[in-house]
């Protein structure tokens, strides 16, 4: 059936069409497409955090060296006249020579108090070289490790030398002296920073550069050479951490301009915006400013550090400006260095920038080492200009006048442009520019409200928003903040630190330190903060607990166990799950939580949570319990009572069907494992001994031979694809006819005839290599023993779990745990597998009499049993002994054996698996593991307790653990507020799914027109090919061409348009187990399959049949009870007529609702039991009320209606809106024997049609007891499918044909031959299945090949 291509590509279809498009499929909910399904299940990786300030620093000692020698002008210096004259600000010639010296000394000490009024000053004026040298290394003796700044000027001495000298005086000030800038560094040492205001000043930032590498060389030779005279000296300071600033560059003279002063570089650095106001009124815009003058800026009303005063509000402004142009112009390693590591340094740096844009509009170039990119042209001064200009504007009347001053426009306006960055922009692109100056406006309480709610906004665009956050400074303000009662700040202060925490849990620390947790504590019990606001502060306080002593203490006195308790039953998922977590991680090894909890019942009400719709909260409950049970203090008997209370509440999850569930339930049950470790060995001993000596009929040996499937003709191997389900799927990537995985070979110990088919033969994920090397971690009790003691241990039904005797509490929880290692999620049974293994391990060692292990002895006897005879835990049918050096890698408590890392132990015996032996690894793992490496990757295990004899109990405790907490956190890190890309119109995902639709609602269409014209004939062949195995379920994909065949335990994909195989994966079930059924899943959306196996299984997929590897999205146990032993094998019909079904018993049958997202399930069991996959949990068992297994299931949500067709002949009607004792509606009996089909009509008149193995079709009024007609078909019916569009039904008969009927009962097809060259028989059809829309017909026989009919062309 081709599709139109021009369609398929055009996304308009033509306006009659689209008019009465068909919307039907927006309105269907999709299922298992949530992340938990999507995503691994581990939290992100953490981004290395940079932005604390590793060493804070502070300058403490401050030297001032002024070389002014006033009156007289030095040598090399030819002034201009008039010449710039003030010295800080003074006219040095407007006094004596001494008291100017002394007042300019004076009043720079008082500028540089300004900016860090805590330093010691010390003064040297016109020094000699002595007391620079006195000076300098005082200084640096009183400041220890800290930082000591040398301010330089040089106004009244020659220019710095090329050899690296600056000039100072001699006693009489008859001569002026050199003084090496090599001298100077030893003086001073290291952390220091240098500020050089005179003519030519880079020469001594070139000078400086090179003796420090001289330095440098000097200590490597010291280093090298301890015999050299260098290393006799004491060893020279390393100048790494020196800083210098200069007024100019090597070859430029200071400027002269008389309008400026004479020390103008260092007015910059210290009275910023008095000479930034002096230079803007000295520029030609200044006129556009009336009324301005010099004199006038003098008084500027207001105190620099008084934001609310025209002068403190300028400061403010500059301080942010020039803040931003660092942080956007410098790398950010630079500018923590030099913008928050030290007060003073960061000052001088904001006010060098400065300096950069007035002196260079002098013809001068201040110099800085490390060099800064140029800032004096970037766009921000513009936006001080502004400022300037708007505050000068209000000087004359303020100052005549006295009216108010009005406050800049500046920070409002810069909140505004980030505002517009936030709303406007695309995602990658630079970050932007007005950050730091959200982080002033913090301090301002009138923009505040306005600024935390667009930093909360940032802060959402994701993990490395926070980090530029937290990199421009933000922490401490918003640490601060918390101390602020406002009410209207709880809401964005709490978001913000949410989104701190999630990106950098460290801060856990700061905020206990700084009683933070209280502020959060308030909010999550005030009753009127919205649910959205308490969840994100009970996942701050989950962080302040999370494995923190302090916090665990801080947040227990706050009475958090008590407030978390109240909110349990919070009807806000997302806050019932971080509730459950912050218990379970306050009392996680911290045991007075515990016993507070206990104290309040805790446990008792997390239960009510075990039960909850929404999966994570579950989970979390899970966890919460799971530690509760595993705090380590001492036990009494009070507490052993709780933990069996505990585990028996847990055991009852067993069949949750969520795996995320289940994988935290494995570790909730660890923590009591190994709490109470000799129970369990003791438990562990019994049961190795009992499945010793109790043999189990294996299904595979109940089998009829005529069942065995035929060897399969070599030539037609085909290769299974890798499947990489995000557990590895325990899969077979080598050829089929090794086919799927060791655990195949056990299943022989008694010995009944192994015939060499596909079915007895496997592989793990290279088993054909890695049999017997070392690599492979062979586990004590392997896949089959434990599935052997499951069974032996009859584990007929959970339900006798609950309410047993405490004493027998341990065995139960070890049932459990060998129910969960054969669960069919694979995440889920490597968690069990390994806690079963620790202990098995740990029991067996303790039980063999005491020897030393060497190595010898280790790698060639297994543990013994407890008989202590030396006899192997059960290996099927001898196989050669297991390595226990290997085995012990389970708990890593590996004696230590010489040889490490895999190598080959030198005497461990050759290995040599035989065909009735059971190979010694369990079909579960990925073999890709060293012999003696730390076991599967990722979050299981952290430390590397293989050195440490104790290490077991730690590696089971410590380290066992699904990720579930770090996971679910990821969602506070990720974007909240943005539309889902699903939502988005514009997305690529939304556009794919209209496409789909629209591609949908043409397949209805078209196949309606075909329909509905009525199909004579339907016997044209439009596919045949041979498929890798005997096709036992097949199912048509109902938009695409694509058709899915399952044999016993693969699926295979085939496009029958254009007639290729897509795909062939293992589905990853048991042996003695075989898929029975199969369902398109979200088949008009992003399809998954559902396979069902006869065991009670279902593993959903997604990933199949495109180019990529297939997945497992989720797997959990249908049917509980449809253990393969109690599959009564007298119930099975006659096995000539079943011979499509295997191994007989009707397997396990399901329906599919999408539009309700429940699943039917029953098969052969007592129930039909139905599933909700949006809650990944069983909402109804209705009871059948019949003694035989259910064959067919078919249901109408409509009308809450579920057809279920017998093994005894019987056709039963539910409605599912009735309790169990009623629900059964109508029971037909007509038939005489098993019932192949049974269809219950969609429409709301629908009828029920039904089919036995006889032949006989009825069809069922609901309403009137008697069939309302009866037609007659073919005997020996093997397989039978109805077209539910176009009235057709299609049967299948042992006998090699398939007769196609219509609606009246007459034959319209009768196929015999395979259309083609040979044109051989069909072989006895085994399954076959309608398409749902398109008049198709697909056929599987037992000889292999899968054919599909159509209607004839000309129809089509």
């Amino acid at each position: 059936m081709k599709m139109d291509s021009e369609l398929l590509h055009s996304p308009a279809v033509c306006l009659a069409e689209e008019e009465e498009a068909d919307t039907s499929d927006w309105n269907l909910p999709l299922a298992f497409m949530k992340k938990r399904h999507s995503e691994k299940i581990e939290g992100s990786k953490a981004l290395a955090q940079s932005w604390r300030m590793k060493d804070r620093m502070k300058t403490v000692s401050v030297a001032l060296v002024l070389c002014l020698n006033v009156g007289v002008d030095p040598p090399d210096v030819v002034k201009t006249s008039p010449c710039a004259r003030l010295e800080c600000w003074i006219d040095p010639l407007s006094m004596s020579p001494q008291k100017a010296l002394e007042t300019i000394g004076a009043n720079l000490q008082k500028q540089y108090e300004n900016w860090q009024p805590r330093a010691r000053y010390k003064q040297s004026l016109d020094p000699t070289v002595d007391e620079v040298k006195k000076l300098c290394t005082s200084l640096r003796r009183n400041a220890k490790e800290e930082r000591v700044l040398f301010h330089y000027n040089g106004h009244g001495v020659p220019r710095p030398t090329v050899n690296g000298e600056i000039w100072v005086f001699n006693k009489n000030y008859t001569q002026y002296i050199p003084l090496s800038v090599y001298d100077l560094q030893t003086w001073m040492g290291s952390p220091s920073i240098f500020v050089y205001d005179c003519s030519n000043a880079g020469i001594i930032v070139k000078s400086f550069k090179q003796f420090a590498l001289q330095r440098e060389q000097e200590l490597e030779v010291a280093a090298i050479n301890p015999n050299h005279p260098l290393a006799q000296m004491p060893l020279p300071p390393s100048m790494k951490n020196c800083i210098q600033l200069a007024a100019c560059e090597a070859s430029e003279l200071l400027p002269m301009n008389p309008d400026l002063p004479a020390d103008l570089f260092t007015s910059c650095l210290t009275t910023p915006i008095k000479i930034a106001l002096r230079w803007f009124c000295m520029q030609k815009s200044a006129k556009l400013v009336p009324g301005v003058t010099l004199d006038l800026i003098e008084k500027i009303p207001g105190r620099l550090n008084d934001r609310r005063t025209p002068l403190g509000e300028l400061n403010w402004i500059f301080t942010a400006i020039t803040d931003t142009i660092a942080w956007n112009v410098l790398p950010r390693d630079l500018f923590q260095k030099l913008f928050r590591q030290d007060l003073l340094v960061a000052s001088l740096f904001r006010n060098f920038l400065l300096a950069e844009r007035i002196m260079r509009s002098y013809n001068c170039t201040p110099v800085s080492s490390p060099r800064l990119p140029p800032t004096y042209m970037h766009a921000m001064w513009q936006a001080w200009d502004l400022a300037v200009d708007i505050c000068l504007s209000q000087l004359p009347t303020i100052i005549e006048e006295g009216t108010a001053f009005r406050h800049s426009p500046f920070f409002a306006e810069q909140l505004t442009a980030f505002q517009v960055w936030l709303t406007m922009g695309v995602e990658n692109r630079n970050p932007p520019e007005q950050l730091p100056i959200v982080l002033q406006v913090l301090l301002s309480q009138v923009h505040r409200l306005r600024a935390l709610d667009l930093l909360g906004r940032f802060l959402d665009l994701g993990p490395w928003a926070v980090s530029l956050a937290l990199s421009v400074g933000i922490f401490p303000y918003v640490l601060k903040l918390l101390q602020s009662s406002a009410r209207e700040l709880r809401p964005l202060l709490v978001f913000i630190w949410a989104k701190i925490l999630a990106v950098d849990s460290s801060c856990q620390a700061d905020l206990v330190k700084d009683n933070g947790h209280k502020y959060f504590l308030s909010v999550l019990a005030d009753p009127y903060m919205p649910a959205e606001h308490r969840t994100m502060a009970v996942f701050i306080l989950a962080v302040i607990v999370n494995s923190y002593t302090t916090g665990q203490e801080a947040c227990l006195q706050g009475n958090l166990i008590a407030i978390c308790l109240e909110q349990l039953s919070d009807p806000h998922p997302l806050l019932r799950q971080w509730v459950a977590i912050c218990l379970g991680r306050i009392w996680q090894n911290f045991d007075s939580a515990r016993w507070c909890g206990v104290r309040d019942s805790a446990h008792e009400k997390l239960y009510s949570l075990l039960s909850d719709p929404i999966p994570e909260v579950r989970c979390a409950a899970v966890f919460a319990l799971g530690t509760f049970v595993g705090n380590s203090a001492e036990r009494t008997d009070h507490s052993t009572t709780i933990d069996h209370n505990v585990a028996m509440m847990l055991a009852q999850l067993i069949n949750d069907g969520s795996p995320v569930v289940r994988k935290e339930l494995v570790v909730a049950l660890s923590h009591l494992v190994v709490q109470y470790e000799s129970n369990f060995c003791t438990v562990a001993l019994q049961f190795m001994e009992e499945e010793k000596n109790y043999p189990v009929p294996s299904p595979a040996n109940t089998l009829e031979p005529c069942n065995l499937t035929p060897v399969r003709d070599s030539p037609a191997i085909p290769r299974l694809r890798s499947v990489n389900s995000y557990t590895n799927i325990r899969a077979a990537t080598t050829a089929r006819n090794l086919n799927k995985s060791l655990q195949n070979l056990n299943l022989n110990e008694e010995g009944g005839p192994v015939t060499f088919s596909p079915g007895n033969l496997s592989t793990s994920s290279s088993a054909s290599s890695t049999l017997g090397s070392p690599d492979n971690d062979e586990y004590i009790l392997s896949f089959e023993t434990i599935d052997k003691m499951r069974r032996v241990s009859s584990y007929s039904s959970l339900n006798s779990l609950i309410g047993v005797s405490f004493n027998s509490v341990y065995t139960q929880i070890w049932r459990v745990l060998l129910h969960l290692a054969a669960d069919p999620f694979p995440e889920v049974s490597d968690l069990a597998m390994k806690v079963l293994n620790s202990i098995a391990y740990k029991a067996t060692m303790n039980a063999r009499p005491q020897r030393i292990l060497d190595s010898g002895s280790l790698t060639q006897s297994a543990p013994a049993s407890p008989t202590s005879k030396g006899a192997h835990i059960h290996q099927a049918g001898g196989s050669p002994p297991m390595p226990s050096a290997s085995s012990s890698s389970l708990t890593n408590e590996v004696p230590k054996p010489p040889t490490r890392g895999g190598e080959q132990p030198p005497t461990r015996p050759p290995y040599t698996p035989t065909l009735g032996g059971q190979a010694p690894h369990s079909h579960q793992f990925p073999r890709t593991r060293k012999m003696f490496d730390k076991g599967p990757s990722g979050s299981e295990q952290a430390g590397d307790d293989a050195d440490d004899p104790g290490g077991h109990k730690a590696y089971m405790n410590a380290n066992l653990s699904t990720g579930l907490c770090d996971w679910s956190a990821k969602y506070f890190a990720q974007p909240v507020m943005k539309i889902p890309e699903e939502h988005d119109v514009e997305s690529q995902v939304r556009k794919e799914r209209e496409w789909r639709f629209l591609r949908n609602a043409r397949v209805r269409k078209q196949s309606q027109r075909i329909t509905q014209r009525g199909v004579t004939r339907l016997d044209d062949q439009i596919f045949i090919n041979r498929n890798p195995g005997v096709p036992s379920v097949v199912k048509f994909h109902p938009f695409n061409p694509c058709i899915a065949v399952a044999d016993k335990d693969s699926i295979c994909f085939w496009d029958w348009e254009k007639a290729e195989r897509l795909d062939y994966f293992y589905n990853g079930n048991p042996r003695y187990t075989r898929i029975t059924a199969m369902e398109y899943l979200n088949g008009h959306d992003y399809s998954l399959l559902l396979t069902a196996t006869d065991d009670g299984a279902l593993r959903i997929w997604k990933n199949f049949a495109d180019q990529r590897n297939p997945e497992m999205v989720t797997a959990w146990q249908g049917l509980s009870d449809m253990l393969p032993t109690t599959r009564g094998l007298a119930r099975r019909v006659s096995i000539c007529l079943d011979r499509s079904k295997g191994q007989g018993g009707a397997g396990m049958v399901v329906d599919w609702e999408q539009e309700t997202g429940l699943l039917m399930t029953s098969g052969d069991v007592r129930v039909i039991r139905i599933w909700d996959t949006e809650r990944e949990m069983k909402v109804q068992d209705i009871p059948t009320g019949a003694d035989s297994c259910v064959t067919c299931l078919s249901c109408d949500s409509q009308r809450s209606l579920i057809a279920a067709g017998l093994g005894d002949g019987s056709v039963r009607l539910y409605d599912r809106r009735m309790g169990a004792n009623e629900c059964r509606v109508m029971t037909y009996r007509e038939h005489s024997s098993w019932v192949v089909k049974a269809h219950l009509q969609k429409q709301t008149d629908g009828k029920i049609i039904s089919v036995s193995v006889d032949g006989d079709v009825r069809f069922f009024e609901l309403r009137s007891p008697d069939s309302v007609n009866v037609l007659q078909t073919v005997k020996g019916l093997t397989a039978l499918d109805i077209h539910p569009q176009a009235n057709l039904f299609a049967c299948g008969s042992m006998n090699q044909f398939i007769a196609v009927y219509n609606s009246n009962g007459d034959v319209i097809s009768n196929i015999k031959y395979y259309d083609g060259f040979m044109g051989q028989r069909i072989g006895a059809i085994s399954c076959l299945a309608f398409h749902p829309y398109w008049p198709h017909l697909a056929v599987g026989s037992n000889d292999y090949y899968m054919s599909i009919y159509s209607a004839e062309k000309r129809l089509r």
